[in-house]
């Protein structure tokens, strides 16, 4: 059996999630959500990818960005590597994309969380 907490709404209910002929079982839950929730955590776990990028602007050499979408995470340490390589260059807008689409990762690319 495996324990994880619930991260969809403020309750943060502990489910218990067991393996089962027809799938996962899961017990704990306050919502329909936690079960969702269990199953893609237990089959296919996704991460938003938050962390800051270079600038060349001296007033503000990192700015903070996120991905787009949320990414498999076992390729969450290619999305830091992939973010130690992107150099702003140019003025940007909140929400705005910093970079192009990240290798492996579905189409998703590095939007800026504040505008510079």
């Amino acid at each position: 059996m495996t324990q994880m907490i619930c991260i969809t709404c403020p309750q943060g209910c502990l489910l218990q999630v067991e393996k089962t002929d027809a799938g996962y079982s899961v017990s704990g839950n306050g919502c329909k959500r936690g079960i969702a929730f269990a199953e893609a955590e237990m089959t296919h776990p996704m991460r938003s990818v938050t962390g800051t990028v270079r600038t060349v602007f001296p007033q503000r050499p990192m700015l903070p960005v996120r991905t787009d979408r949320e990414v498999p995470k076992e390729k969450m340490k290619a999305v830091a590597r992939f973010m130690a390589e992107i150099v702003v260059e140019k003025a940007v807008a909140c929400g705005e994309a910093v970079s192009g689409e990240i290798p492996g990762c579905g189409g998703a690319v590095l939007v800026a969380t504040e505008t510079i």
